[in-house]
């Protein structure tokens, strides 16, 4: 009987050890990102996970217990989500913008952000998977601008956008306004992608209005989990010079008679439009999770010369 005992349990415990040892053993060699709700980042290869915890073995072989309390989002991973140097990065979740113009990537719906910068805030909202809206400002509150854009995915590699934005100088200047409609074609995606834009930007004040073709280059590539490579360009070209009329009242005394009368002018001038180009190369820092710094070491340069302007950007999500 004491024999049949020993050899019960030791067939229980055998079968419990290889329970436990197939339940520790991923059963692939997919790659999972784990996002704490730090906003910490940690990406390995699953090895456990049930309802208190998992178990995560990085990249360097360490392995790594992490209560599911912490843990804000699990996330398969794959090839794609390479850096260019070959580690795993994630997507960036403010790829959709550079410095000043956006590409057609969609925003995803509930990413919701902030992008701070010297001169002012500026707010966008995604209302949809494809459809996003935002307000910017400057710190005084003029010029108010509101943005919209709308995404389409051509294929695996290709979208297009439409959108615009409509701008008024609010409190200060409420007459003045500006509009801008634009489309974009984009190619790659979260981690690499390059963005051709075009517009037509038009300015109205006191019952004038003027307006100017632009058009921009942009794009982006994550080399780590970290750091990423951001260019963009703001662009107009220069516009046939054209011949302005314009007629005023001058008051003028007769000579002869010592009478003066309003009278009648027409003046002309010949009204130059040079081109205006804004480049801007510059690095992305993530920080962690939804909070990023941005860097531009940006130049203008006009028909008078060139140049810098420094540029710092601050994205935080807001949700």
């Amino acid at each position: 009987m004491i024999k049949l005992l020993f050899t019960l349990l030791f067939i229980c415990s055998t079968a419990m050890w290889s329970q436990a040892q197939s339940y520790y053993t991923s059963p692939d060699d997919s790659m999972y990102r784990v996002v704490k709700t730090d906003g910490n980042i940690l990406i390995g290869k699953l090895l456990q996970n049930d309802a208190r915890e998992i178990l995560l073995r990085t990249e360097d072989g360490r392995e790594i217990y992490i209560p599911q309390h912490v843990i804000k989002r699990l996330e398969p991973l794959s090839g794609e989500r390479r850096s260019v140097a070959g580690e795993y990065t994630g997507e960036d979740r403010f790829s959709t913008r550079y410095f000043i113009t956006t590409n057609g990537l969609p925003i995803k719906k509930g990413e919701h952000y902030v992008q701070w910068n010297l001169f002012g805030p500026d707010f966008q909202f995604a209302l949809a998977d494809d459809l996003g809206v935002g307000l910017m400002t400057s710190w005084l509150g003029t010029p108010l601008i509101g943005t919209i854009k709308k995404s389409w995915k051509l294929n695996e590699e290709a979208q297009f956008a439409i959108g615009g934005l409509v701008g008024t100088g609010s409190w200060i200047s409420p007459d003045w306004g500006g509009a801008l409609p634009f489309a974009t074609v984009s190619l790659g995606d979260r981690q690499r992608n390059i963005a051709f834009s075009a517009g037509y930007g038009a300015i109205w004040n006191d019952g004038v209005t003027t307006g100017r073709a632009l058009v921009s280059v942009a794009g982006m590539v994550k080399l780590s989990s970290r750091l990423s490579l951001v260019f963009d360009s703001f662009i107009m070209p220069p516009a046939p010079s054209e011949l302005v009329t314009y007629t005023y009242q001058e008051f003028v005394i007769d000579p002869v008679t010592g009478v003066g009368s309003y009278q009648t002018r027409r003046d002309s001038y010949l009204q130059t439009r040079p081109g205006f180009a804004l480049l801007i190369p510059g690095i992305r820092w993530h920080q962690s999770e939804g909070k990023a710094i941005q860097f531009g070491f940006s130049g203008i340069i006009t028909d008078d010369g060139s140049f810098p302007v420094p540029m710092v950007m601050w994205y935080r999500n807001l949700n």
